[in-house]
């Protein structure tokens, strides 16, 4: 019998189908048009592209209205460029993308063609796309593969890539359309608003992005925010040496909770470390672990004991070439440069024996999240995005359309199979393959860690099958793997996400042959060799038909539904036959962590036999729902992120907005004079409060001050005892005094001189400024969350005192521009003399060991004037190839743009 649910959307059809529905005449208008945009020329569909540019950026026609012919325009020119003519699916789903949705297509369907339609739509406005991957392989297959498609419309189409030359860089965010990676997008953006002038920066707005994977992207990894950091003082030894207490650690010191990931000391253990850094003259005389001062060392035995007890070696990290790297627990792949922050890494450095690189400071940092809520509009596709549809909406304001296939599935989904250990499990997953395998169906095997698909690869060794491994250690060869994988007899292992982005076809990809046919000889035809290549193609694939398709076998069920279901939807691609299973144990990390208790209950109840599995649909239902309440949980943390997040983004926005203003504006001398004024309002207030009588005031402690912050001399103990004299009258004479202190400055620098030293000297300040009050933020964020153990909601104390550690900010910035232009004066020709003489003695200096130790290096030049090691501030801006500011003649990408 069918629920009421299930009777009304038979009748009136689910919210998705009428979204469905709803683009059908669209559809059909672009269809309509497109004999007429087959009859033009090549220069036809350029001119096409021009006339559809000034109707929206000169008459001002909406994006809506021009969308059918650009959409014809389009699909005809892919047509040409790439011998692609788009299925009607495929501009349903451009459409769902310009209007600011997730498109949910399926493995196969042409997600990345069908990208290019709302890309070339939105970029007629002029104002620039971003097609944003999750890797710079695909960035740049990508640019390369689509861009012919808008240039053959017109279009220009750029790539940006981690170290391109600036020039390169700044003219790929100039094109029309520009692919990049979400990483790289959120680190130019950071940069940029580190800049010292407007014709430094990259990035031109935020108009219109299209995320590929959106869900890896804007969930899977929304939870680490990027951050630009720089050193600070080496502690390297302290971690060696709290490193090596946790090993002495027995069960009754630690505790360590697997569903929040944390490890904490219990009572023994406090008494145990305590004793141990005593001993080791880490904690002085009488002084405890619960003190104050004990804060940095528990913070670093905290570490120790995360590091040993919850990250593991070849399933959260690798070590290669005496460096510890990070693999992403989704896609298995190595986070190459990425690093745990708070000194974490330092901590598993530790204790793996490796160099302990320094910890840094965070001098600019960003979210995911609030970077991509910065687009007026937002959009994504991916193969999976139904399940977490709650979240797309809530966080980013962005609805799910799934769109069907072009073909129907015919993909067979078996039921979980769950044994009750991890062996039999095994057993059971080696037996398949090996039958799947003698009849040479290709099989793809999702494991969750490296670990575990190096041991699966040991099984099938003994077993004799013949097998490739793709894994974050094959990282580099992982297109070639994945191409592979569908040809018939073909069995591959790997990390449930490797090789996302590229199609598994049956029978191999005859793109992947033909270039390495053509590398292999570059005497050979190309058309030869495709002919042959395609002949043999036709044969291998009508084998692996007859076989059954892609076998897609998971050896565990991930915390997420959706990375299961990526993995399932490798197979039946485009209609093709295919078959899906997922083999499990109760020893699994989810069974374990979430419920298996019940599950065991009822398997010894069956009486089960060595080996054999339970097969049933209500299994099935309950691992869902185990799933669903992970999900839950996980978004619950990632809202919670956000919200501490959003608190320190409206204070991001406010500086970068004010810094963009600063570069914009011709003249600062107003704010510059405002700033001045309020600094005497607030002295003159601290020493002679309104209200009091001039016998209350503090004079001299005013005179000091006046000549601290504003570098003047002035009579003010002698004007505080004039006869009816008030606050009001010393403020006007202070004020005059410094405005005609100033007029004597721009005077003496000349106009355009002194509205450049304003400019530069408030960008320094405020960014100066900003780096400590990040570091404040960090500090207090740690804090405000001991709070709700004291019935205090940690949100509002970290919102109220970040508040105030924003305005207090503000305040120490008007003090230092202020102090700073007083103490500004030209220098006279002597001094500059003096000055240049210092240089040439420090270059000559440091030119002479720099020559011995390395001839083929230039010798060291000068530092640049003003250098300070801590301030990255006074580097100037170098390119990476350019010579280090800091004079040792290395290049700075070498030396200090290491770090930077």
């Amino acid at each position: 019998m069918l629920g009421l649910g299930t009777l009304a959307r038979k009748v009136f059809g689910s919210p998705n189908d009428r979204k469905v529905k709803s683009v059908r005449p669209l559809v059909a208008k672009i269809n309509a048009l497109e004999p007429e945009f087959q009859a033009l020329s090549d220069e036809g569909l350029i001119e096409r592209t021009r006339a559809l540019q000034e109707r929206v950026q000169v008459k001002g026609e909406s994006l809506d209205s021009i969308l059918p012919e650009a959409f014809a325009n389009c699909r005809e020119g892919a047509r040409r460029a790439l011998g692609l003519r788009a299925f009607d699916v495929q501009l349903k789903a451009g459409i769902f993308l310009h209007q600011g949705n997730i498109a949910e297509m399926k493995t196969g369907e042409g997600k990345t063609l069908m990208a290019t339609f709302p890309a070339y739509l939105n970029a007629l406005a002029g104002k620039g796309v971003h097609v944003v991957t999750v890797n710079d392989y695909l960035a740049r297959r990508d640019s390369e593969w689509m861009g012919k498609v808008y240039r053959q419309l017109g279009l220009t189409c750029g790539v940006v890539y981690p170290y391109q030359p600036e020039e390169e860089k700044r003219a790929a965010y100039q094109a029309d359309i520009t692919y990049a990676t979400n990483n790289e997008l959120g680190f130019d953006y950071l940069r940029d608003n580190m800049k010292g002038s407007l014709e430094e920066m990259m990035q031109r707005g935020h108009f219109y992005a299209i995320v590929d994977e959106v869900d890896s992207i804007l969930i899977d990894e929304a939870r680490t925010p990027l951050i630009i950091s720089g050193p600070s003082q080496d502690r390297s030894d302290l971690y060696t040496k709290v490193d090596a207490i946790v090993p002495e650690l027995t069960a009754e010191h630690y505790k360590v909770d697997e569903k929040t990931r944390n490890a904490t000391l219990t009572e023994e253990g406090n008494e145990f470390v305590e004793q141990r850094m005593r001993q080791m003259g880490l904690l002085p005389g009488e002084q405890t672990l619960y003190d104050p001062e004990s804060t940095s060392l528990v913070h670093h035995i905290n570490l120790a004991l995360r590091a040993h007890k919850l990250f593991f070696k070849d399933q959260n990290y690798i070590v290669r070439d005496g460096e510890v790297m990070l693999i992403d627990e989704f896609t298995g792949r190595m986070m190459r440069g990425r690093r745990l922050s708070e000194g974490l890494h330092q901590a598993i450095e530790a204790k793996e024996g490796v160099a302990i690189q320094p910890e840094n400071v965070t001098l600019a940092s960003v979210t995911f999240q609030n970077y991509f809520r910065l687009y007026g509009k937002l959009a994504g596709m991916t193969g999976t995005a139904q399940t977490e549809a709650e979240e797309f909406m809530e966080i980013y304001k962005l609805g799910v359309v799934e769109v069907p296939t072009n073909r129907p599935v015919a993909r067979k989904d078996d039921h979980d199979q769950v044994y009750r250990t991890a062996r039999e499990k095994y057993e059971g997953v080696v037996r398949t393959i090996k039958e799947a395998h003698e009849k040479g169906q290709p099989i793809l095997v999702g494991t969750t860690s490296i670990e575990k698909s190096e041991m699966l690869s040991g099984l099938l060794q003994s077993a004799g099958v013949p097998h490739n491994v793709l894994n974050a250690r094959q990282h580099e060869q992982e297109a070639k793997i994945v191409a592979d994988a569908g040809r018939f007899g073909a069995v591959t292992i790997a990390t449930n996400m490797a090789g996302r982005g590229t199609d598994i076809q049956l029978g191999g990809n005859v793109e992947m042959k033909v270039m390495e046919a053509i590398a292999a000889d570059p005497h050979l035809h190309p058309d030869e060799v495709r002919a042959r290549i395609e002949a043999e193609h036709a044969e291998e694939k009508a084998k692996v038909l007859a076989a059954g398709g892609l076998f897609v076998l998971g050896t565990e069920r991930h915390e997420s539904r959706r990375i299961d279901n990526q993995l399932r939807g490798r197979s039946g691609r485009q209609g093709d036959p295919g078959r899906s299973a997922f083999f499990l144990s109760l020893e699994d990390d989810l069974m374990r962590i979430f419920g298996s208790e019940r599950l065991d209950s009822v398997l010894s109840k069956l009486g089960m036999k060595e080996g054999e599995a339970i097969v049933h649909p209500w299994v099935n239902k309950s691992l869902e729902r185990a799933q669903a309440k992970v999900e839950g949980r996980n978004f619950d943390i990632r809202k919670q992120l956000l919200k501490f997040d959003d608190v320190m983004n409206d204070q991001r926005k406010a500086i970068f907005g004010q810094r963009m203003e600063i570069m914009q504006a011709e003249d600062l001398s107003e704010i510059v004079q405002d700033m001045r004024h309020q600094v005497i309002d607030d002295l003159v207030e601290d020493f002679m409060p309104s209200g009091t009588y001039p016998e209350q005031w503090n004079a001299p402690g005013l005179y000091a001050a006046v000549i601290e912050k504003l570098g003047l001399d002035l009579k003010i103990i002698e004007w505080a005892r004039e006869e009816g004299v008030d606050q009001n009258g010393i403020r006007e004479r202070i004020e005059a005094a410094s405005d005609e202190m100033m007029a004597e400055k721009l005077a003496a620098f000349g106009p355009e001189t002194m509205r450049n030293i304003e400019k530069q000297l408030l960008l320094q300040t405020i960014d100066a400024k900003w780096r400590e009050h990040l570091l404040r933020l960090e500090h207090l964020r740690s804090v405000v969350s001991f709070r709700g153990y004291a019935q205090r909601d940690p949100l509002s104390e970290y919102k109220n005192e970040g508040f105030t550690l924003f305005e207090n900010m503000l305040d120490g910035l008007r003090i230092d521009v202020t102090q700073k232009l007083a103490m500004v004066r030209p220098i006279t020709p002597e001094e500059q003399q003096a000055m240049m003489a210092q240089y040439l003695a420090q270059a000559r200096a440091q030119a002479a060991p720099a020559a011995a130790a390395a001839a083929p290096i230039a010798a060291g030049a000068a530092a640049l004037p003003g250098f300070d090691e801590a301030d990255p501030a006074t580097w100037g801006n170098p390119s990476r190839n350019d010579p280090c500011p800091c004079g040792s003649g290395e290049k700075f990408k070498h030396c200090h743009g290491r770090l930077a």
